[in-house]
């Protein structure tokens, strides 16, 4: 920990807020309505990502408010600033999901160069979709100064007209079960309209809800902040205990770099394993470790999955999302249950100056009777169902959801796609038979750019009823709503001449979750007469920031990382 000198809270603002010849940094400060005291007091950035373009984010200006009065109330400065979301699920099945990894970059880059140029002391971040928790936690771990993040939460479950809940993913596999004749026109508009019925993130243990989990194990949240729904009023508690909280970890002198040490990363890897979350937490949590210099990697993840039972019987999988999770509970509790087994390390510090286990002691546990978290003697796993699989076909991983499935091994024929476009006009037209492999390349984040999120076919192959019957094997990525037989982050991505360039449609592909091998039926000296023969293409975009991110951009298997 650090401690500023003699306790002067302004460990940045400081450079603006003394001495004559900062008055005219002070006159523009003033004119948005900052007095002579306010200059006295450490300078708190509110990093808002509310935006009109996604349920996950309307309603966060509103939450930004209330980090802000927290934040005064606790004798801080408190300045509101925006930064970018995107939808995922608006942005999915075509050219847009190409920005949504790169928004990640952005997101950080744009809270960093704020809080940077405004010499703010301190950061209460507050993010719904996907990208803006990773976003704002790479963000926090380059600035190192003191912050909280904040879950913007989690949406209520919509109702079809039949009573049933319904959430964005249904309408992805309603897509699906429409083109096989299974539902109407009708019925698909129905769950179309009933899906999302009001701001938050989409409900099941998807990306979003995965990533809150993640950091509020990490230490990096207040309790309960993952779990708290987005309309209501402990999530406005939430927000403004944590602009409280943020002053008080000045005073302590306690910083990011405090909190998320190497079992910090432990104890977010162990919570995503047993809620049985999405595959995009390798991504987010390597690309998080690296802006703290944290030493993370795939091979982490697989020696905490085996020790790990899956618990949750939560969506996609599943049958629950995280509204009822929080009725039981929430997050806490399953923290709370997993530290009695010891499996984390309660002496992680966290953003409340006390330490994880301490936390923990004052969460009620989960509710008697509850069904959504399985006892330990009856999990729906015995280990995590996120796996790292390796293989001529990914040398450096490859990446899979293995929950729900009763097949754990495919071999067939593959069939390749440059594009997922042309994958899912195929899949669409019925070209795809029960027993093939699609294999999409050129889609990693160097070739997509941006690693696209591949929930349109995959809700579609699930919806026409192939789900246990296709496997699918891709350098792109799934969002957390895709479950089936199917591989994402494949590495080394085709772009760089990966294995996976080399394939030609029939070529026999094995996934087997049991082993953790995707391979190919190809011999090596095969193998090395193609990439004789291969090479490599032009980037899809020449200028702007798809050229920039497919410039800049490492492997999958490092997380994706722009520095």
């Amino acid at each position: 920990m650090k401690m500023s000198e003699e306790n002067d809270l302004r460990i940045r603002s400081i450079d603006i807020s003394e001495g004559e010849n900062r008055s005219p940094n002070r006159a523009m400060l003033r004119a948005t309505g900052f007095k002579d005291e306010d200059f006295k007091k450490p300078m708190i950035g509110i990093a808002s990502t509310w935006s009109e373009v996604t349920p996950c984010n309307i309603h966060i200006d509103k939450l930004a408010i209330k980090a802000k009065e927290g934040a005064k109330k606790a004798e801080g400065s408190p300045i509101i600033f925006n930064t970018i979301t995107v939808s995922d699920g608006i942005s999915m099945g075509h050219e847009g999901m190409r920005y949504s990894l790169p928004s990640r970059e952005v997101i950080a880059d744009s809270i960093e160069t704020v809080m940077g140029a405004e010499r703010l002391d301190g950061l209460v971040a507050i993010g719904g979709c996907d990208k803006n928790m990773p976003g704002c936690m790479i963000a926090i771990g380059r600035l190192n100064v003191p912050a909280v993040f904040v879950y913007g939460g989690t949406i209520a479950p919509g109702k079809s007209k039949e009573g049933k809940d319904i959430d964005i993913v249904s309408v992805f596999e309603a897509v699906g079960q429409y083109r096989a004749g299974t539902i109407d026109k009708e019925v698909l508009r129905d769950i179309e309209c009933h899906a999302c019925p009001g701001a938050g993130s989409c409900g099941g243990m998807y990306t979003a809800n995965t990533m809150a989990s993640a950091i509020e194990a990490m230490g990096m949240s207040l309790p309960g902040s993952a779990s708290n729904p987005a309309i209501t009023s402990e999530k406005l508690d939430d927000c403004h205990d944590s602009g409280e909280a943020v002053v008080e970890l000045l005073r302590k002198g306690i910083y990011p770099k405090d909190i998320m040490t190497k079992k910090a990363f432990e104890n977010a890897i162990t919570v995503v394993m047993a809620l049985g979350g999405s595959t995009n937490a390798f991504l987010h949590l390597l690309a998080i470790a690296h802006s703290v210099d944290v030493d993370l990697t795939l091979d982490d993840f697989e020696r905490i999955r085996k020790r790990v039972p899956h618990l949750a019987d939560l969506k996609p999988s599943g049958h629950y999302v995280m509204h009822d999770l929080h009725s039981v509970g929430g997050v806490s509790g399953v923290m709370k249950l997993l530290l009695e087994k010891e499996l984390l390390h309660g002496d992680c510090l966290t953003v409340t100056g006390k330490t994880l286990a301490e936390n923990l002691s004052e969460q009620p546990p989960l509710k008697e009777g509850q069904v959504i978290i399985r006892p330990f003697d009856n999990p729906i796993r015995e280990s995590g169902p996120l796996f790292v699989l390796r293989g001529n076909l990914a040398p450096e991983g490859g990446i899979a959801k293995m929950s729900g499935l009763k097949i754990k091994k495919i071999t067939g024929p593959a069939k390749v796609f440059d594009s997922e476009p042309e994958a899912t006009k195929a899949v669409l037209d019925d070209e795809i038979q029960a027993g093939d492999i699609v294999v999409i390349r050129y889609s990693g984040p160097k070739g997509g750019p941006g690693m696209s999120e591949m929930l349109s076919i995959t809700g579609i192959i699930v919806g026409k009823g192939l789900g246990e019957k296709v496997g699918l094997i891709t350098d792109g990525r799934f969002s957390g709503g895709t479950h089936g037989l199917v591989v994402g982050h494949v590495s080394p991505e085709a772009q760089v001449g990966g294995p996976i360039a080399l394939l030609k449609n029939d070529d026999m592909i094995t996934i087997d979750s049991e082993t953790q091998v995707l391979s190919v039926n190809i011999s090596v000296e095969e193998m090395s007469n193609r990439m004789k023969e291969w090479h490599e293409p032009p980037l899809r975009y020449s200028r702007g920031v798809l050229n920039k991110y497919a410039r800049l951009v490492s492997s999958a298997s490092k997380g994706a990382v722009t520095d």
